[in-house]
């Protein structure tokens, strides 16, 4: 009896992975709904729910194929000045589909930008090569591009680039990457978009129930990172101070520290200031990462902003003379980080700098915890004979910090800031290394 039943999880076993390399279509969605994932071990669960993700692809990429034959392969003009675009087919999909009509808008201009312009994002899709939510944010930041005019050739290879990309990283940083490549490929354009954009900068407030109202600021990203980085200074000199007189403040999230910075510096900002206000430069140290032809101006190569990605040439150049940068020396076909100049105003601590220059972001998959609110970790313990070295130490939030200490997920480090985990069921993820070139 015993013999049999591990005969019966092994045969189990062998027919999810089997599942799991087929390639998506009803067939195989068929057998795979005959399967209980509560009858499997642990770690065939995880490939039960990778395969049927890929089967979601299939039915992402059948969905977009119908939501443009109800719609129509190019927008419809209404008659008179009380009709807009696809008015019609709008509603034709938000009542099909119980949507909002604005939501079913959006569905309707993803799926057409899918079926009439990114052919390969679909057979990947119907491969189960990429996931419905990386396609989406390559049809939605293609579809901007498209608008403003760019040619069929550029596109074409945004698409093959963000579909390999998307192998190894979360639609987010799929959706960085689609942004960059486009900025690079088209710089002229690019550069308008985002003056276009910056014009409609903005603050708003407004009231919610139970006392509370929403704040809205609209801003170029640049700005919007001294914002968040200010905030971010704000809480860290708080939980020193509270360390060093031995309190607590653990109460609070960090969503709530957040809200409360922000309150507190304005707050601080206005018992301040006298009638008279004079203008300062900004006292702050923007991370910008900008090629040297374009920062002497003989290129136009959209420059990277920390935390949030490809900003316009000449926005990068603004703000690497406005503020304390540092140099940094990249591979010329990788762009991997090989060194960085120590040439700042307060120069800091020589390994630590460039682990967080190196890695930019908390090292496990999908994550993008800033590296510089990160713990910098050994691989292999100190205590283990761990080496403090570039191949050995790399940045980890604190939360995935925990996982490898105490639940046992291990690390492989590798000196490129490339990693290998590997879960407590033996599944094993790879990190490849942060080009700094590359969004995060």
């Amino acid at each position: 009896m015993t013999t049999a039943r591990l005969i019966d999880v092994a045969e189990l076993s062998e027919h999810v992975s089997e599942l799991l390399r087929t390639i998506p279509g009803a067939a195989t969605l068929a057998r795979l709904s005959e399967i209980d994932p509560c009858s499997l071990s642990a770690a065939d669960r995880i490939n039960y729910l990778a395969a049927l993700d890929r089967q979601d692809g299939w039915l992402y990429a059948l969905r977009q194929r119908a939501i443009a034959a109800v719609a129509g392969l190019q927008p419809s003009e209404g008659e008179g000045p009380l009709y807009g675009v696809d008015e019609a087919e709008r509603e034709d999909v938000s009542t099909a589909l119980r949507l909002a009509p604005a939501t079913a808008q959006s569905r309707i201009d993803i799926a057409r930008t899918l079926v009439n312009n990114l052919p390969n994002t679909c057979s990947a899709l119907a491969t189960g090569e990429i996931s419905a939510a990386h396609a989406t944010v390559i049809a939605r930041e293609a579809a901007i591009a498209i608008r403003n005019g760019a040619p069929d050739s550029v596109i074409f290879e945004v698409e093959q680039r963000a579909i390999s990309f998307a192998e190894l990283h979360t639609p987010g940083q799929v959706a960085a990457r689609v942004r960059t490549d486009i900025a690079k490929a088209i710089p002229e354009e690019f550069e308008e978009i985002t003056s276009r954009a910056t014009a409609l900068r903005r603050v708003s407030c407004y009231n919610e129930a139970d006392g509370m109202s929403t704040v809205v600021a609209i801003l170029p990203a640049a700005d919007a990172q001294i914002v968040m980085n200010s905030i971010e200074a704000f809480i860290l000199r708080q939980d020193q101070l509270h360390l060093s007189q031995n309190k607590s403040d653990t109460d609070r999230t960090i969503d709530q520290k957040r809200a409360d910075a922000l309150s507190t510096i304005c707050s601080n900002f206005l018992s301040e200031v006298s009638e008279t206000v004079t203008p300062q430069r900004r006292p702050l140290t923007v991370n910008v990462t900008v090629d040297l032809p374009t920062l002497l101006g003989l290129a136009e190569n959209p420059g990277q902003l920390a935390g949030y990605g490809p900003i316009p040439a000449s926005v990068a150049r603004e703000l690497a003379s406005d503020a304390k940068w540092k140099r940094f020396i990249t591979e010329p076909q990788t762009g991997n980080l090989l060194d960085f100049g120590r040439e700042s105003y307060e120069p800091p601590q020589h390994l630590k700098d460039f682990l967080i220059a190196r890695d930019r972001t908390c090292r496990f998959p999908g994550c993008r915890r800033s590296a510089l609110l990160s713990d910098l970790d050994h691989a292999e313990s100190w205590e283990s004979g761990g080496s403090t070295s570039p191949e050995n130490i790399g940045a980890l939030c604190r939360r995935h910090h925990r996982l490898k200490t105490h639940d046992g997920w291990r690390i492989q480090s590798f000196s490129d800031g490339s990693c290998t985990w590997t879960s407590p069921l033996g599944k094993e993820f790879f990190t490849p290394a942060r080009s700094m070139n590359e969004p995060v």
